[in-house]
């Protein structure tokens, strides 16, 4: 087993002003995403110019951090804020939803595309690249953190958390962050390269992401207030995912009937 490393989940403080390494994911995430989407753009000659980019990059980021937040509420902490529903806002405290992530992403991609009269799906199939690497990012600051660990192993590279006890457990943050962040991102870079029918990489992104964390969530521990669904495995993380796939399944199956986009 291996001692979890001491590492200060507080990147830089002065005063009482503290500077999580979870804060500063979030912003080279969507830092690196925006310098990606914008080399992309120049190396596939694609049509959208830094301006459009830019837009697109702000409304993904508003709609993935308040879906993010208020997908955490309803799904893994409902009873909890509608007895205060202000609390919602108390985003120091962490909790945040992927999933609810993903949604409030699509709404915001689909007002953006609806403004600015692009197809939604060439202008998702464009940004959805770039999400790997604020997910690589966030897993490891969720590890950093302490929290989202997974359930107790005997393997020679479980780790001790102090924070959940004397057990060697499953680096489940790890997990997710070389497969949902380096492996996703590797994935979708090389059928963007191989050029693919609009659709095809948001269907790549559901289907990748949905079933690496479904079979992660097997070796990650559920949330101490929700627990086990069903079976003695099931978690809510696989059920949120379960859509995501079918969905992806389905986009792919629409994608392969339309021609592949040029300069989009």
């Amino acid at each position: 087993m291996i001692a979890f490393p001491a590492i200060d989940p507080i990147a830089i403080q002065i005063g009482p002003i503290a500077v999580r390494w979870y804060g500063l994911a979030y912003v080279a995430g969507i830092g690196i995403g925006w310098w990606y989407l914008n080399r992309a753009a120049r190396q596939e000659r694609l049509s959208w110019n830094q301006e459009q980019i830019g837009d697109l990059v702000f409304y993904a980021a508003v709609g993935a951090v308040l879906g993010g937040r208020i997908g955490y509420a309803l799904f893994y902490n409902l009873a909890s804020y509608a007895s205060n529903p202000l609390h919602v806002f108390a985003v120091w405290e962490g909790g945040m939803s992927f999933h609810g992530g993903v949604l409030g992403f699509i709404l915001a991609l689909w007002l953006y595309a609806r403004r600015a009269q692009f197809l939604f799906f060439a202008l998702c199939d464009f940004v959805v690249r770039a999400v790997p690497i604020g997910l690589l990012l966030g897993r490891v600051a969720n590890f950093v953190n302490q929290e989202l660990w997974g359930a107790p192993t005997t393997l020679p590279w479980g780790v001790v958390f102090p924070l959940a006890g004397g057990e060697a457990r499953h680096p489940s943050q790890l997990y997710e962050a070389f497969l949902e962040g380096a492996v996703l991102f590797l994935i979708l870079r090389a059928v963007a390269l191989r050029g693919a029918a609009i659709g095809t990489l948001s269907a790549v992104f559901l289907i990748g992401y949905g079933s690496f964390r479904f079979l992660v969530e097997f070796v990650r521990e559920p949330d101490a207030h929700i627990g086990y669904l069903a079976w003695g495995w099931l978690t809510m993380g696989q059920v949120l995912s379960l859509p995501m796939i079918f969905c992806g399944l389905a986009i792919a199956i629409f994608a392969s009937r339309r021609p592949s986009p040029e300069g989009v």
